[in-house]
């Protein structure tokens, strides 16, 4: 079976764990759309390295006021713009860092609209490579954001969570509905080792502002690892 690895969202909480940048086999720092700024995205670029975590970019929609969880109606031209300025605002301390950005996730509402939306696809891949050049997407197991990926002849890692309660079609059911956190540690491992081995996915996340988010990677990421030496 192929190793299946833990992505985790990362710099957006002024109080966030150290612990959870050494859990990440990746870590998707947002880049100032829906959180982050100068420091942060520093302090995650410096604990990336010190954890031997690869580095991602997590671009949004530019909301900050709604955390990036709810859809902007922007033309997929400004969106271009909007994803490339983001890049490139991580991709300037990583490159002071010596550090390298080889993914690219879209966060929150963004990433759903993408997995529909061609031209929001679209818009997100080439805008992100306009900056970038090569990098491998993260993003739903199936959609327009894979097959705008495969069309710029870019890697593509299907995505799988942990910490989250899915629907039917694979979508995420809406925080605040009931379920639509999973909290127990152990849950989250056997979420995350049913989707490994369903042979779906390339990839599991965790959430860093899930609430016990440091128990939840750590148990995750000794499941993938447990699976991995099997």
């Amino acid at each position: 079976m192929a190793r299946v690895w833990l992505n985790v969202d990362l710099g957006e909480l002024p109080d966030e764990p150290d612990q959870l940048y050494a859990c990440a086999n990746v870590v998707n720092v947002a880049c100032g759309g829906h959180a982050g700024d100068d420091a942060s995205m520093r302090r995650a670029i410096e604990l990336c390295a010190a954890h031997r975590a690869r580095l991602g970019a997590h671009p949004s929609y530019p909301d900050r006021k709604g955390f990036g969880r709810m859809r902007v109606a922007i033309p997929p031209e400004e969106l271009r713009r909007i994803v490339s300025e983001q890049c490139a605002r991580l991709q300037g301390f990583a490159r002071a860092a010596g550090a390298v950005i080889a993914f690219v996730k879209p966060h929150g509402a963004l990433y759903h609209v993408a997995r529909d939306d061609e031209a929001t696809a679209e818009a997100i891949v080439v805008g992100a490579a306009q900056v970038l050049g090569m990098f491998t997407v993260i993003g739903p197991a199936q959609g327009a954001l894979l097959k705008a990926a495969a069309r710029a002849k870019l890697g593509y890692a299907r995505e799988g969570f942990a910490d989250r309660a899915t629907r039917e079609d694979g979508t995420l059911v809406p925080r605040g509905e009931p379920g639509s956190l999973l909290l127990d540690p152990a849950v989250a491992a056997e979420r995350a080792t049913a989707l490994a081995c369903g042979g779906e996915v390339d990839t599991v996340c965790v959430h860093g502002d899930t609430p016990g988010a440091v128990a939840i990677a750590s148990a995750v990421r000794a499941a993938l690892d447990g699976l991995a030496r099997t």
